[in-house]
């Protein structure tokens, strides 16, 4: 079996979803705007530096739409996807995808950002399967901001797809595969991989890329 595996933001889509959802619901009003762009820029930092506590970001990250319900939640994201990511999706990263589907490759977004952000936008790129950093639910089945299992950061990606592997009643033996990835936060899968594909790279990413000999794809400019 062949799967194609991809990062998501900066990777399929030129600009961070995570991030951006914080900002748009700064736009919506259900936070103090300077105290949690404030925050959320610390946070992206981490993240970029490759020192991000994931259990402190997600409890920041998901409180506004754990606490507002499913319903306003989900309006809110519909809203979030007609003006944000949709807007953003470039038609290379779609026939990326596309590619790897039409070769018969199992294809699935591997990503660091909560599911209740991420789904829809795996949807959109044709995508059903995602593994994404998966929250706890409450008794009446809604999220809260804890993270559930291992969340998929860094290693957690590698932990996270054997998870899957297994699953399917499979093993690394068993499958090619294809990752696409910017980040130095996802070296550990990048060298887990029989294909590593440095995709819009970071600095250290790119830096690695040349080392090892990786292709280095750039898909679009980063935003």
């Amino acid at each position: 079996m062949k799967l194609a595996l991809f990062d998501l933001d900066h990777t399929l889509l030129p600009i961070d979803s995570d991030q951006s959802w914080g900002e748009f619901t700064v736009r919506l009003g259900w936070h103090e705007r300077d105290v949690f762009i404030q925050r959320n820029d610390e946070f992206y930092a981490h993240y970029q530096a490759g020192t991000l506590d994931i259990h402190d970001y997600v409890r920041f990250a998901s409180e506004a739409f754990c606490q507002r319900g499913p319903e306003q939640a989900a309006q809110a994201h519909a809203q979030f996807m007609r003006e944000v990511i949709q807007p953003a999706i470039r038609p290379e990263a779609l026939a990326l995808v596309q590619k790897h589907r039409d070769a018969g490759d199992r294809v699935i977004i591997i990503t660091a950002t909560n599911e209740f952000v991420t789904r829809p936008i795996a949807k959109v790129f044709g995508v059903d399967e995602l593994i994404a950093v998966e929250l706890v639910r409450d008794a009446k089945g809604w999220y809260t901001n804890e993270i559930s299992g291992v969340p998929s950061l860094r290693e957690g990606k590698v932990q996270r797809l054997q998870q899957w592997l297994t699953r399917e009643g499979l093993d690394w033996a068993d499958v090619d595969t294809t990752f696409y990835s910017d980040s130095r936060n996802d070296l550990p899968l990048l060298e887990r991989v029989n294909h590593p594909v440095a995709t819009n790279p970071d600095n250290t990413l790119r830096a690695v890329a040349y080392d090892k000999g990786w292709p280095i794809l750039e898909l679009f400019p980063k935003q």
